[in-house]
Order: structure tokens, then C-alpha cells, then sequence
């Protein structure tokens, strides 16, 4: 990883822990808020027959719980950069789920040469939520009123349609609870602190933008504005799932996601004027 320089943001000063396996074609996966590399058990099994899968621990979360957590949405893709110059991989497919999202359209904003292509899944370009089932401010004050473990756990109970009761929600709620108060503070700021908008049209990788129809994280104009913002972006809407589609309809995302990666070999130049309404 480079050395900081004045005026960059803070990077973590060792190496992000990450899960691999696979041979391929590289394809890097980026958590979101209160997650982990561990969310990606099923994908990282599922895609590695055909890519070279690679899961990093954003700052401050899972295996990089250690480590102090980043207060921008620059810093962290620059720890993922950093972390793929480390292992020499110079171009990959990138996929981004909630905040994770965020940091993968950061990603393409400085380095839109690497990524070939692009899946913003659960996300969009605003830091700030319009929609959201509660405010930032909301946020901050439940973490430091009831702690992360109990905040967590309820967050995470907002990611699936079944709630508590979703098979996957004891996974989410376990790799919450590692997060330490510094680490949820500082994403809150992050979140502040970042706006992608602008940056959406200048945006060349081969893009898919993958949403949950019952998505109470990011309702559907976020999606919506990355969908009809970068050129020639594709769109895969989901019934009957959340935030978390990837547990909640596995094997459907995953199709969804193969598909789209075995058909990228030809660049996209289409444009939005073809994008009906919806």
C-alpha cells in the first residue's frame, strides 16, 4: 500500500484481512455497515469456480475489527485499492453492497481504469438516505444510547422481510456485534460526508445495479438515480426481498450476478436515452 500523503484520507496502517479462493478472472466483494467479509460465504463458494474471489474486511469490521475505522467513503476505497495493489491484481470485477456500494463507486471515481465490471447492489450515490427507516442522527444517538450489540441487532433485523425470524439474520446480527462504537460513529460521518452523484456520469465500467423491491434501507429512488445516471447501466429488480437479498434469495442473485459477469466480455457504449419509465 502507498504511504499516506498530507492531505489524503487516513488509511489503515497494515494490510485488510480478506477471505480468497478461486481461480479467474478477479471479482471483489464489499460488505456494507455493520458486516463483514463472512456475509459472502455462499457467493464466495458459489462464484469461485469461475473467478478468483476476493472478500476484503473494510476497515474497523469483521477480521479488520482491529484496526481504526476510516471516516470517509475515499478513505475506505483506497484501503480496497491499496489492497489490490498489494496483490498485484491491476483489473477486476467489483461488486458493492449498501455502504460497500458506496466505496466501489468511490473505487471507479479514482481508478475507473481497473474495474471491468461494475455491481451496485442495495445502494446508491447519496451518503445521506433520502427514504431510510430512520435518519443518521436517528442512528447515532440509538448506538450511543443502547450500545452497538443492541443497535446492531436491530438494524439488521431491517435487512430482511422476515425480520429476526430470516435464516440469515442471526449471521448479520453475530458479525454486528463485533463492531466496536468508534467504527459505527465514524461510517455515520462517512455517510455525511459523501455524495457520488456527480461523479455517476463519467462512470464507463459495464454496470449492473442490483435492488431488493422491499429495500427499506434504500428505497427506490437511489437506485432509480444510478440506473438512469451512468451510461448504459443495466437493472435487476428482485420481488420479495430486502436489503439483503443475497441470503434472502441466494441462488437467484447469484444467477442474476453470473449472468451479468459471463456476458461482460463486450464493452457497453449504450447510453440512457433508451431507459423507459418506470
Amino acid at each position: 500500500m502507498e504511504p499516506m500523503r498530507q492531505g489524503e484520507p487516513d488509511t489503515p496502517t497494515r494490510r485488510l484481512p480478506f477471505r480468497r479462493k478461486g481461480k479467474g478472472l478477479p471479482l471483489v466483494l464489499v460488505h456494507g455497515f455493520l458486516a463483514g467479509s463472512v456475509i459472502w460465504r455462499e457467493q464466495l463458494h458459489a462464484f469461485s469456480a469461475a473467478h478468483d474471489v476476493i472478500c476484503p474486511d473494510l476497515a474497523g469490521f469483521g477480521d479488520s475489527s482491529a484496526l481504526t475505522a476510516l471516516d470517509t467513503i475515499e478513505g475506505h476505497a483506497r484501503a480496497v485499492l491499496g489492497l489490490m495493489d498489494d496483490l498485484a491484481i491491476s483489473r477486476f470485477d467489483l461488486l458493492g453492497h449498501s455502504m460497500g456500494g458506496m466505496v466501489v463507486q468511490e473505487m471507479v471515481r479514482l481508478a475507473p481504469q481497473r474495474v471491468r465490471n461494475l455491481i451496485l447492489y442495495g445502494t446508491g450515490p447519496q451518503g445521506v438516505l433520502p427514504g431510510r427507516f430512520e435518519t443518521i442522527a436517528q442512528s447515532r444517538e440509538r448506538f450511543l444510547r443502547d450500545g452497538v450489540a443492541e443497535t446492531g441487532a436491530r438494524i439488521a433485523a431491517t435487512w430482511f422481510l422476515d425480520g429476526k425470524n430470516a435464516k440469515g439474520y442471526e449471521r448479520c446480527r453475530s458479525t454486528s456485534s463485533r463492531v466496536r462504537m468508534q467504527t459505527a460513529l465514524a461510517s455515520l460521518t462517512a455517510w455525511e460526508g459523501w455524495d457520488g452523484r456527480a461523479a455517476l456520469t463519467n462512470f464507463r465500467a459495464r454496470t449492473l445495479v442490483l435492488w431488493g423491491s422491499r429495500d427499506r434501507s434504500y428505497e427506490w429512488s437511489q437506485p432509480e438515480l444510478l440506473w438512469r445516471s451512468i451510461p448504459g447501466a443495466d437493472l435487476a429488480v428482485v420481488p420479495g426481498a430486502a436489503h439483503i437479498v443475497h441470503m434472502e434469495k441466494p441462488r437467484l442473485f447469484n444467477a442474476i450476478v453470473a449472468e451479468f459477469l459471463t456476458t461482460g466480455s463486450i464493452e457497453s457504449n449504450c447510453d440512457t436515452s433508451n431507459k423507459p419509465e418506470l
